[in-house]
């Protein structure tokens, strides 16, 4: 039995090089989940700014009414069907880097999620925040910017990181546009060998890591910032 086991072994993995598959695939899964990491916190802090300040003000009513659209749309549909919109779609006639794609349509869905968390933060911080700015000579905007969003930050960071960690999850639908991503990968082994349980098993090791290393230091940081609130 253990030799038919390492006999499995060598051939998903180690014969013709096929461990590659999964680390190329990584690599990917990796490379995506960055930069629509980026993407997600940058216009997720924008849409946040945006719809805090028409709650709290009553400006910018037409961005605030075509975020709400924006926000209503893909937290309504499946990252998948966007993936496949933006890709078939968006760029049906374009020849695109399809690494690019991913990136884009999981930085705007990541967008929608982290605009809300943020937004969440702001609205959560005591209106005599911006009366004290107010009273130290501080437009709204650097008030905004100054005391409120360090304190909203410091508020939503863990759940910041865990939305960080779903995207991570969330990318192995990369492969439905051809992809080969880490569950991308994992599939190419297993139609080639014919045998599903140990690349997918890999694949799924391999996130399981990935999520318990990532869960470990989001718990760090929340006890670390509990430690700081009692100072």
């Amino acid at each position: 039995m253990i030799d038919n086991f390492l006999d499995d072994l060598y051939q998903n993995f180690v014969a013709e090089d096929r461990w590659k598959y999964l680390t190329d695939g990584l690599i990917n899964t990796l490379v995506i989940t960055l930069f629509a990491v980026l993407i997600g916190m940058v216009l997720g802090f924008i849409i946040a700014i945006i719809r805090a300040t028409h709650d709290k003000t009553g400006r910018f009513k037409i961005l605030n009414f075509f975020c709400k659209i924006y926000l209503t749309v893909i937290r309504g549909t499946p990252v998948v069907v966007q993936l496949l919109i933006i890709y078939f779609v968006v760029f049906g006639s374009v020849n695109i880097n399809k690494v690019l794609v991913a990136i884009l349509a999981f930085g705007l869905n990541s967008a929608a999620y982290v605009a809300e968390i943020v937004r969440s933060g702001i609205m959560s911080i005591d209106n005599g925040q911006f009366e004290a700015g107010s009273s130290l000579g501080l437009s709204y905007n650097q008030t905004m910017i100054s005391i409120i969003l360090p304190q909203a930050f410091k508020n939503v960071l863990p759940a910041l990181a865990n939305e960080f960690i779903v995207l991570l999850k969330e990318t192995s639908v990369s492969g439905y546009i051809a992809i080969q991503d880490l569950t991308n990968g994992g599939d190419i082994i297993r139609s080639q060998t014919f045998e599903a349980f140990l690349p997918l098993i890999a694949v799924a090791l391999i996130y399981l890591i990935m999520v318990m290393f990532l869960t470990k230091m989001v718990t760090k940081l929340e006890r670390r910032l509990a430690k700081n609130d009692r100072r």
